[in-house]
């Protein structure tokens, strides 16, 4: 097995007296996707902002090719190749498709404010970079916001894969979408493991993760209770962890009705 691109090894994140994440291990490989699910307030959105830069971790230590990191901001993760696409996706649903692309990154003709955009060269990278993706824009002008759900994801994860990600983070991509563009998105992420990125898929969806998951943690009250490769997990077991498991059989008893 290669060596992770990202390794968290004992990581916990405090907020003052509240204990959000504690002694989660995590390891990210170049061509693989690490899915982690959790039920609300499990520490899926503490892990997502500790890796990306955005807070630091409190106890334990985050590696990076081998290295230990403490990330001050999420430029610095950025800048180690660890990209993250949120929920919101960070677009801007009337500019353009081309221009949300490079949207805070335009290609330029000078150094000054005021100094003119490259807009065909944009234009033609845009487009090269969707389709290398296999996703086709007939018109790159149209705004973001016309496309679907599922395209403007996929976008995203162009968008970072362009400017250098080698470990992707996606928060719950599929979580506002139907089955047909939830499909979509998944091939898309498959494609980015293809292409050999280290891919953390964050979801709370059993079934979507087992459909391209290689690597599996669940995380319950801020700790992992099942950390496993494919090989050693069933769908079966994984959904059976996210209900709940043995609270659910307690519950099922307490409820019973006699017959």
């Amino acid at each position: 097995m290669t060596e992770p691109l990202v390794e968290l090894i004992g990581v916990g994140r405090n907020y003052g007296p509240i204990r959000a994440l504690h002694g989660v291990d995590l390891r990210v490989r170049a061509g693989e996707v690490t899915c982690v699910l959790g039920d609300n307030g499990a520490g899926k959105s503490t892990l997502i902002k500790i890796i990306s830069g955005l807070h630091p971790h409190t106890s334990g230590s985050l590696r990076v090719d081998g290295e230990d990191r403490h990330f001050g901001s999420p430029r610095e993760a950025l800048d180690l190749g660890i990209a993250t696409v949120y929920q919101d996706l960070a677009v801007v649903p009337l500019m353009e498709v081309w221009r949300n692309f490079f949207l805070g990154s335009e290609l330029t003709s000078g150094r000054f404010p005021l100094a003119g955009m490259r807009v065909r060269e944009m234009k033609r990278i845009a487009d090269q970079e969707l389709r290398k993706m296999g996703i086709v824009v007939a018109d790159l002008d149209q705004p973001i916001g016309t496309l679907s759900g599922g395209q403007r994801q996929c976008v995203a994860i162009a968008r970072a894969v362009y400017f250098g990600a080698r470990v992707l983070i996606l928060d719950e991509p599929t979580a506002a979408l139907g089955v047909k563009q939830s499909g979509v998105v998944l091939k898309y992420i498959a494609a980015a493991r293809d292409a050999g990125l280290g891919v953390i898929l964050i979801t709370h969806n059993p079934q979507h993760a087992y459909l391209v998951g290689d690597h599996f943690v669940i995380l319950k009250l801020g700790t992992a209770v099942l950390d496993a490769q494919r090989g050693g997990v069933t769908l079966k077991d994984l959904t059976t962890q996210m209900a709940g498991g043995d609270e659910i059989a307690e519950l099922a008893r307490e409820l019973e009705r006699p017959s």
